[in-house]
């Protein structure tokens, strides 16, 4: 007992030694936060990626409006940012804080907040202050009708998966430590006895060594053969035990493939697999990339438009997402517009295009009907 009581006073005293604990686990947390945001970014930039793609239609009725809105959403929302690293950026942020905010400036530029502090009322609007963006904070406050906020699930995603990486991180962390071993030079020294005092032998042994194993490191290598100096690799000993990087692979690509199922993501589009791609477009497509559509447009109708306005006709429409190619479809085109199942202008909005005139008119091409024509003249013989 007297010597476990020893051993405790030595590691409470010795203030390096519980420094040193404490760093080893703080790496071990480091490792996990990379793969953690190795595998978050991965899936998160390639949604974003798809909805930065979209256009923005500002519509009156079917006509398309390219007004100042259409400009700023479709364009250049503000002086810093195209309109593609705009929506990047806020499908990024509101996927990994799991909210985003954009607020309209003086100057009428469309702006993606860094932080803010929400204030929440039960009979008005919510207010925002303290908004901040890149380095400068706002003084005023802004109201929840003059910004566009959205929230995306009932956590941020980064504290949702925090549990789920702690056996990867680690797993992953050991894995790469044996590869390290496995694939490092070792080797053993036979020194014999040299003239000169013991710090002149040291010295020299050491700098034939770091020589000997800096020219190891180039693809051709040539070392002298020195009396008194034997060198023995025993690094290819253990090439039967290496690990192979296939391995270290997988399992990141296990890793994405667990974020990209909780977002929504078939994980065989992550990682760029072509079997079953056009099932697996349409899973990703009705799955994850309408909802988060569906989602953004009902935001923009609800703070571009009054009531009165929406109910008129006007309305945000997002295409260019899904968007079906007309040369492909030229058959399918064909048989809704010849039996009268749709007009022209019908089928041309499905396509994302603008109605064109005597578009509206309905017309059949093939007969469809009933009733067979002909035989009204009929003589008496029944001729």
């Amino acid at each position: 007992m007297s010597k476990f009581q020893n051993w405790l006073s030595i590691y409470k005293k010795n203030s390096e030694l519980e420094t040193l604990m404490g760093l080893e686990f703080f790496q071990d947390d480091s490792e996990r936060a990379y793969l953690k945001k190795l595998s978050i970014d991965t899936c998160i930039n390639f949604l974003a990626r798809t909805i930065s793609q979209a256009e923005f239609r500002i519509m009156d009725g079917d006509n398309l409006d390219k007004g100042d809105w259409y400009y700023k959403l479709n364009i250049r929302p503000n002086t810093d940012q195209s309109s593609t690293d705009f929506w990047q950026y806020f499908v990024y942020k509101l996927l990994f804080d799991n909210e985003v905010l954009v607020i309209l400036t003086d100057t009428d530029d469309l702006l993606i907040a860094d932080s803010w502090v929400r204030n929440e009322y039960a009979l008005y609007d919510d207010t925002f202050e303290s908004v901040t963006v890149k380095n400068y904070t706002f003084k005023r406050k802004f109201s929840m009708d003059e910004v566009i906020y959205l929230k995306y699930n009932n956590e941020a995603l980064e504290n949702y998966i925090s549990g789920l990486f702690g056996d990867y991180g680690e797993l992953f962390g050991r894995m790469l430590e044996v590869s390290l071993r496995n694939y490092q030079i070792r080797g053993t020294v036979g020194v014999g006895q040299l003239q000169g005092s013991d710090d002149e032998k040291q010295k020299k042994l050491q700098g034939f060594i770091d020589k000997m194993f800096q020219a190891f490191k180039k693809p051709i290598a040539l070392v002298p053969i020195t009396k008194g100096f034997d060198y023995s690799e025993l690094s290819s000993k253990s090439g039967e035990t290496n690990q192979s990087f296939e391995e270290l692979g997988k399992l990141k690509s296990a890793m994405i493939s667990e974020v990209a199922k909780l977002i929504g993501i078939p994980p065989a589009l992550v990682h760029g697999e072509m079997a079953d791609l056009e099932q697996n477009m349409t899973s990703y497509i009705d799955f994850c990339v309408k909802p988060l559509q569906k989602k953004i447009e009902d935001e923009l109708n609800a703070k571009l438009f009054e009531i009165q306005e929406f109910r008129a006709g006007k309305h945000v429409d997002i295409s260019g997402i899904d968007k079906p190619d007309p040369v492909k479809d030229a058959e399918k085109i064909d048989k809704l517009i010849s039996s009268g199942f749709m007009n022209i202008n019908g089928v041309r909005k499905e396509y994302g295009l603008e109605p064109r005139e005597g578009g509206d008119v309905y017309v059949m091409t093939k007969n469809y009907s009933t009733e067979l024509e002909g035989g009204e003249n009929v003589d008496e013989d029944g001729n």
